[in-house]
């Protein structure tokens, strides 16, 4: 650590696309403002052009670099140059922190930084899951060993931070209840965030905005759009924007139905362009662990509405009215057709606004794990060496 107590931190994480990359890049900004050196280590086969205006931006801030090279998602050979390749250029940054994200990011930070501590090195090692491995279930053999391995790193590992209780809760009922320090730092939004985004004047009913894929419920929504026509009794508009495998398959299903004229496709944009061209954004996720794209509409003042999955129900409450079951097409239907036309909906169900700010706001996600950064650091010297504590 500098002299003036600035902190040398490097993130690990493999894939460049949606919450996890999103969750980093409000940590180097936050942190980068305070002081700190940050570096990010990251794939080089995964993003696209948007994902590079991304790094563009962020670049400046990277005083330790950005390093990107091949890692696969899968566990294969060539995953021991990696580890190697990336040790020889995190050894020379010297990091003070090594903050591993998803479980591919967090194995290399985990392994990297013991690999330093057995060499006598202080570095703290922190790993936050971000869903990953914790969709596998141990009733698969790749599940157990996913989820084993999970269990064997916590040996490798100064603190697990999780984004939400859910994650957490997930967390000990898979792989069981921590065996190293954990904390849970809900994720956060910057400040110039919460602004009111409004909708322009020919903008869609409904829009959907995320992954491709039938992970986050694409086709879901696309069957509640054409049973919410059927319920209010006239046509309706929609947009679903963003990029994956399934987009093709997902054109088919609109077709087939004859929805093709009124749902729109777009490729991936800013969350908060899109917004502008919609009234209200709709998540149909099966799965999720804290997903940005409900802080950022919230923040943005869009009406919302959401599967009950993961920590979904931490922002909207509980109990909130704006919550579908996972994967019912015709219960997310209901809601999208109340929300439509019931007065007073959104006031009524959605998250008074200064409570949703005080909760999710990036300043405090990024204060929080600072001061987690600095306890671990703190800690006796015989904790910061190669010892495994448990």
């Amino acid at each position: 650590m500098a002299d003036d107590g600035a902190l040398r931190i490097i993130h690990c994480f493999r894939s460049p696309v949606g919450g996890i990359f999103r969750h980093v890049r409000d940590l180097v900004e936050e942190h980068r403002a305070a002081g700190h050196e940050i570096g990010v280590i990251c794939d080089s086969s995964t993003g696209g052009a948007h994902e590079d205006r991304l790094f563009d931006d962020i670049r400046p801030l990277l005083s330790l670099g950005l390093i990107r090279i091949p890692i696969r998602r899968a566990i294969v050979p060539s995953d021991l140059a990696v580890i190697f390749n990336s040790y020889k250029h995190i050894k020379s940054l010297q990091p003070d922190i090594l903050h591993g994200h998803g479980a591919k990011g967090g194995a290399l930070a985990r392994l990297i930084g013991s690999t330093l501590r057995v060499n006598r090195y202080r570095v703290a090692r922190l790993y936050s899951p971000h869903g990953g491995s914790l969709h596998f279930t141990r009733s698969s053999l790749s599940g157990r060993a996913v989820l084993g391995l999970e269990r064997l790193q916590e040996r490798l590992t100064d603190s697990l931070v999780f984004v939400c209780d859910y994650e957490r809760r997930t967390y000990e009922e898979k792989v069981g209840r921590p065996r190293t320090q954990s904390r849970v730092i809900l994720n956060g939004i910057q400040e110039d965030e919460f602004e009111t985004v409004a909708a322009g004047p020919d903008a869609a009913d409904f829009l959907y905005i995320g992954m491709l894929r039938d992970l986050k419920g694409p086709d879901v929504f696309i069957d509640a759009f054409a049973r919410t026509e059927r319920a209010v009794g006239r046509p309706l508009s929609a947009l679903m924007i963003g990029d994956g495998p399934d987009r093709d398959r997902y054109e088919a299903m609109m077709a087939e139905r004859g929805l093709s004229r009124r749902i729109r496709m777009m490729p991936a944009m800013p969350a908060r362009a899109a917004f502008s061209m919609a009234r209200i954004v709709v998540v149909p996720s099966r799965a999720e662990a804290m997903p940005y794209i409900v802080l950022e509409a919230l923040a943005a003042g869009k009406p919302l509405i959401a599967s009950r999955v993961g920590g979904i129900p931490e922002i909207l409450g509980a109990d909130s009215a704006a919550l579908a079951a996972p994967g019912d097409a015709q219960d997310l239907s209901g809601i999208m057709a109340n929300a439509l036309t019931t007065p007073g909906w959104r006031e009524r169900v959605m998250p008074k606004p200064e409570d949703f700010k005080s909760a999710f706001s990036a300043s405090v996600m990024a204060r929080e794990l600072l001061d987690l950064y600095r306890n671990l650091l703190s800690r006796p010297a015989s904790m910061r060496t190669g010892e495994i504590v448990s």
